[in-house]
């Protein structure tokens, strides 16, 4: 009785300490600046309207685009997988809870034989008068079994399996903000092409037009055949430009039909109406750079991550130590008949208290903390490198986002003065004052500068996508917080 009775105080003061073997996670702080170098000139843009973090999509002003938007959250494939990912990180959290409880199981059967009197057995019992060569047996067993997690390595792997749950959880964010932005900087890329086409369509009208002048004033004698070439040659060069173009825009709407989860085509009746390039928004309050290691989502994968990998250098570690159990047997048995079962004399139990230690097996035991440790800072290291990029992200959109404004409006500048300088050296031409390549090389320069423009305003709009992005797009996690609590 006194060893029964210690042993049952070992268990259970074990079980309550709650102590398991390892390191205890503790999340990295990493040194982060107090403000973005960038900070202040984004937040001294002007755009007609401000940004909401949470559906910053809207804040661009085009219901198209946010329509578009919308439909790739329901439905694109990239989603739907890391959605998937989310149930088996959950189901494997489900089993780490359940090793930590007691299993049971039920067996029952019956059988009858019929014996052989060819045997030794059956020629000694045929031997015996009133022998039955017919047998049964009928049994009913209720078996428990529960594996001490006295050392915590139960504890440490549900720790682990608990933080890639967390992790796939954050990777779904992750991927609604990757599939936002994807979506978002194809839409802008297409009207950023049909705008450019369309600058093209014109010139190419105007090369049309320019030709009929100087076909006309050569049929009159005003004009050489050399000037009539030189048209002909700027009109080709104006309809080159248009093939590529076009490529790009099926391209780009190929792109977001496969982004929206269905096949290339679907939704290119819906685009076929050229609208303006949507105007970036006011980015009011973008956070400091700490606030990242909360609202990219993409770092809290890289953190979890880490503390699933720390959690399993404690499960190696648990190796090191004996594993108890107890199991147990409550049933009965009977061969004369199945009424027999559950009575007090075919009642049976049984008691087991067991031990498995992998003594001599240190070496292996070794190879897999190191093993684990190695894996542990490789996490630290992703995660260390996961936050400098995301800093580096929002720097470089910053500033990218303010230069490309400026480029728009400086080009805006120069695309109006020189139409006017287009015009002049057409009607310069006209009077015979000026050369036709005078007027040719006005309407390359006019081309250039328009396409230059477009392109400064798609790739602004594209750059408040990407700095949407790179701020993590208003998500905000509380899984620090949470650990805490388990």
């Amino acid at each position: 009785m006194p060893i029964k009775r210690s042993l049952l105080i070992f268990v259970a003061t074990s079980l309550t300490a709650g102590c398991a073997v390892g390191p205890d996670y503790i999340q990295p702080s990493p040194v982060m600046p107090d403000r973005y170098l960038g900070q202040t000139a984004i937040e001294q843009r002007h755009a007609k309207a401000t940004a909401d973090f949470s559906v910053w999509w809207e804040s661009f002003g085009d219901p198209q685009l946010t329509r578009f938007v919308k439909t790739a959250m329901e439905q694109n494939l990239d989603l739907a997988q890391a959605s998937a990912r989310v149930a088996q990180t959950q189901a494997g959290l489900s089993a780490a809870n359940a090793a930590l409880l007691p299993s049971g199981v039920i067996n029952a059967q019956g059988a009858r034989a019929y014996q052989s009197v060819e045997t030794p057995l059956g020629q000694v019992l045929n031997s015996k008068p009133n022998f039955d060569r017919h047998g049964n047996a009928y049994d009913a067993n209720l078996g428990a079994s529960w594996e001490l997690d006295i050392f915590g390595g139960l504890r440490r792997g549900r720790e682990a399996a608990l933080a890639e749950y967390q992790a796939s959880e954050a990777g779904v964010a992750a991927t609604r903000l990757t599939v936002a932005a994807q979506t978002a900087d194809i839409y802008i890329s297409i009207r950023g092409l049909q705008a450019r086409l369309d600058i093209v369509r014109k010139q190419v009208q105007t090369q049309k037009d320019l030709l009929a002048t100087v076909n006309l004033l050569y049929s009159k004698g005003l004009a050489a055949e050399l000037q009539v070439q030189q048209a002909e040659g700027a009109l080709a060069q104006a309809r080159a430009s248009m093939p590529i173009l076009e490529a790009g825009l099926d391209t780009a709407m190929n792109a977001l039909d496969v982004m929206l989860g269905k096949p290339p085509g679907t939704y290119r009746a819906e685009l076929a109406n050229a609208v303006a390039i949507p105007a970036p928004p006011q980015i009011a309050s973008s956070g400091s750079p700490g606030e990242l290691l909360r609202r990219r989502p993409d770092l809290i994968v890289a953190e979890r991550r880490l503390a699933a990998s720390n959690a399993r250098i404690g499960m190696a570690i648990a190796e090191y130590y004996p594993k108890l159990s107890l199991s147990g047997l409550l049933g009965s048995t009977t061969s004369v008949s199945a009424g027999k079962l559950f009575t007090s004399g075919a009642s049976q139990t049984t008691g087991a208290l067991g031990l498995r230690w992998r003594l001599f097996d240190f070496g292996r035991i070794n190879a897999e903390i190191a093993l684990a440790k190695g894996q542990e800072a490789e996490a630290l290291a992703a995660y260390q490198l996961a936050v400098l990029r995301a800093t580096e992200d929002v720097e470089n959109t910053f500033s990218a986002l303010v230069k490309r404004e400026d480029q728009a409006s400086i080009l805006a500048q120069g695309v109006d003065a020189l139409s006017r300088a287009r015009g002049a050296s057409f009607a310069a031409y006209q009077k015979g004052v000026v050369s036709l390549i005078e007027v040719l090389q006005a309407d390359d320069n006019l081309l250039r500068a328009s396409d230059m423009q477009i392109q400064a305003q798609t790739e602004s709009a594209r750059t408040a996508v990407a700095t949407f992005r790179a701020l993590g797009g208003g998500w905000q996690s509380d899984y620090p917080e949470t650990i805490a609590r388990q």
